[in-house]
């Protein structure tokens, strides 16, 4: 008997199946047997299903003869299921790694329970994915809760003797989650919760979405005559009643909106109303509970129009404030410039300008500093006409008219590994702002640089008469100065005497979605029990030794609290050399990397430390201690006298000196 029963319906959805199956095979957790139920698939669903089972005893191929839809599909598949937890799956969903080992190590501490609840995410077609993260705010001991939101059927693992003693099935048609759902919550004895999201929902473009049946809303209502049936049936449970038709007023005031054919559905919602209220119930919306869809159309034709005004006239004031704008800043550009005031702007928080803002507020106090963010501001306008220096680390706005007398200093945002600027121009990551970038460049005073590969590169890359200044970066300073690392390992949760990996792996220009190369769980399981990873690419699923720190805005303070860098391609490794710390390098798409971005440099000439060209050697340098070894520990020390001349505090006070304090005096 396996631990679970994973049961997919497939019905025209061959080219997701695939992926789908994959999941649930390469889990970790292999106690399973994998259900696979072809609903009747004019596509090549049948065919995909029969070459998995055919490769993975496993998998148990279920073929209806004709379509039958979702609720009938999975009870064939139920009928076959031996597991001791049934969990659901549409053909297009996916199980996330470690799902099912996280599912049974949490069955296995909440000693068996009827139900499982967990959270799961929907995964949008133009990219990204979104968490619904319900079960963080349910209570285990709150089931009337549970009833207010948690009508799927996927996102539950189900004990098989607890859903066979009630004899429950899945219905024909529309909503079978909701006729399924309410009488498993409303008779489990026990309801666990597992606040990690274990499946993601694809969803499709609403083009490519499967087409319903005209009056597919009118289903909702034979779903919910089901659970009152139920309920009915079973006197015991009498006290779900008003709380179920409460939830069904307000799933079918959600489903008002788009209902089709509208007069049917507010005629079957007021009689379903009144056909299961319970004495003295009056919650809902009183339009649904009359049945009164004109006065509904017309409320609603109201708010649209209202809707549609509201975006006129902020349309509207939106162009006058634009055209205030424009004048406001033609007006300051004919005032004079204001030499002790200075602006900065930065492609995201802290950076370079943070740090000499600071600087300049400590050496040259008689400078008034400002932060360029609202362009749809008065004082930004007022900022960039009037201050005489301007400072940023990305684009400078393009609708500025640089003044006589005005220094712009470009930053940069790192010593450049990928290719920059111009050597993009016959690549695949060519930026479509290029010819922007050149006129950027056109109207520089003064660029910074960490050491003479970033110096000549950005000189090739942006060509300009600006003034390299070759005093490394300012953020740097951080690394240098005193810092209460304990402190600050604390305030992220690392344990007192973990060691830490950082992984830090380089943007994807050819990826939409920013995913891990490196399976991070089996670099924590490899590491030990005394590692914890960080990660700068958000982690496939949650791991108690594997920190997101995706989100966190300074990359200084990652570095600081960290014993180690693994990275591929990212520059990052050229901050982190100046903590004299090992970095590993692991090179196993570098190919795909140089034929979409291309690099400044052979990085395998001068290494900052052990390469390792797959994952198995990187586990391997790990294990062996070849990270921290001699042989490292050379490759680092001749990296860092290349790269890191200027390894001091002082990078800050050198650009303030040069730029801000040479003028003003």
């Amino acid at each position: 008997m396996p631990r679970f029963s994973v049961i997919v319906t497939a019905y025209k959805v061959h080219a997701y199946l695939q992926d789908c199956l994959e999941s649930v095979r390469t889990q970790t957790c292999d106690d399973l047997e994998l259900i696979v139920v072809d609903d009747g698939s004019p596509d090549a669903c049948g065919e995909i299903v029969d070459e998995c089972a055919a490769r993975d005893p496993r998998v148990v191929p279920v073929r209806l003869t004709a379509h039958a839809g979702a609720g009938p599909a999975r009870n064939a598949g139920l009928a076959r299921a031996t597991g001791d937890y049934v969990i659901f799956l549409d053909g297009r969903d996916t199980l996330v790694p470690g799902a099912l080992q996280a599912l049974s190590d949490r069955l296995k501490e909440t000693d068996s329970p009827d139900v499982l609840v967990h959270d799961h995410a929907a995964s949008h077609p133009t990219g990204g994915t979104v968490r619904t993260a319900c079960v963080a705010t349910l209570s285990e001991e709150a089931a009337p809760d549970a009833l207010t939101f948690l009508l799927r059927a996927t996102d539950k693992a189900y004990r098989r003797e607890f859903v066979e003693g009630l004899g429950l099935t899945f219905p024909p048609g529309g909503f079978s989650d909701v006729a399924w759902t309410y009488p498993v919550l409303m008779t489990a004895a026990s309801i666990v919760t597992l606040d990690q999201v274990c499946a993601v929902e694809r969803q499709l473009p609403l083009h490519a979405r499967p087409s319903a049946h005209p009056s597919a809303h009118l289903d909702v209502f034979d779903a919910y005559d089901r659970v009152f049936a139920f309920l009915t049936g079973r006197p015991e449970e009498a006290r779900w009643r008003p709380v179920v038709h409460r939830r069904m007023l307000d799933h079918l005031a959600l489903l008002a909106a788009t209902a089709r054919p509208r007069a049917a559905f507010f005629r079957r919602a007021r009689a379903a109303h009144l056909r299961h209220r319970a004495p003295g119930t009056t919650a809902g919306h009183p339009l649904l509970r009359h049945g009164a869809h004109r006065t509904y159309a017309v409320l609603r034709a109201a708010r649209a129009l209202r809707a549609r005004v509201r975006r006129t006239t902020t349309a509207v004031r939106r162009a006058v404030r634009a055209v205030a704008l424009r004048l406001h800043y033609a007006v300051q550009r004919r005032l004079p410039l204001r030499a002790d005031r200075a602006a900065f702007a930065t492609y995201g928080p802290g950076g370079d300008p943070a740090a000499i803002e600071r600087k300049v507020r400590e050496l040259a106090p008689g400078i008034r500093t400002s932060w360029l963010t609202d362009p749809g501001s008065f004082a930004y306008w007022t900022a960039l006409a009037r201050s005489a220096y301007l400072t940023s680390n990305t684009l400078f706005d393009a609708r500025l008219v640089k003044r006589p007398g005005q220094t712009l200093l470009q930053t940069h945002r790192g010593t450049p590994l990928g290719s920059v600027g111009l050597d993009l121009a016959d690549r695949p990551a060519v930026p479509a702002d290029l010819p922007r970038l050149l006129r950027d460049a056109a109207r520089w005073d003064y660029t910074l640089s960490a050491n003479r590969h970033a110096t000549l590169t950005h000189e090739k890359a942006y060509p300009s008469a600006a003034t390299t200044l070759e005093y490394g970066h300012p953020r740097h300073d951080t690394l240098h100065a005193p810092a209460d690392v304990p402190a600050l390992r604390e305030s992220l949760g690392i344990p007192e005497g973990f060691t830490t990996v950082l992984y830090a792996p380089a943007h994807r220009d050819h990826r939409r979605a920013q995913t891990p190369s490196l399976d991070l769980e089996r670099l924590a399981r490899s590491l030990g029990p005394r590692h914890v990873v960080l990660t700068r690419v958000a982690p496939a699923a949650p791991h108690p030794r594997i920190m997101d720190v995706s989100g966190h805005p300074s990359a200084e303070v990652l570095c600081l609290v960290s014993d180690a860098l693994i990275t591929d391609h990212a520059p990052l490794m050229f901050d982190y050399a100046h903590l004299d710390r090992p970095i590993v390098l692991l090179h196993a798409d570098r190919q795909v990397f140089d034929a979409v971005r291309g690099t400044t440099m052979d990085l395998r000439a001068f290494p900052p430390g052990a390469v390792a060209r797959t994952e198995d050697e990187l586990i391997d340098i790990f294990t062996t201690g070849h990270w921290r070894g001699s042989r490292s520990t050379q490759l680092r020390t001749a990296f860092r006298a290349r790269f890191c001349p200027y390894a001091d505090a002082g990078a800050a006070e050198r650009v303030v000196r040069r730029v801000f304090l040479t003028r003003s005096s």
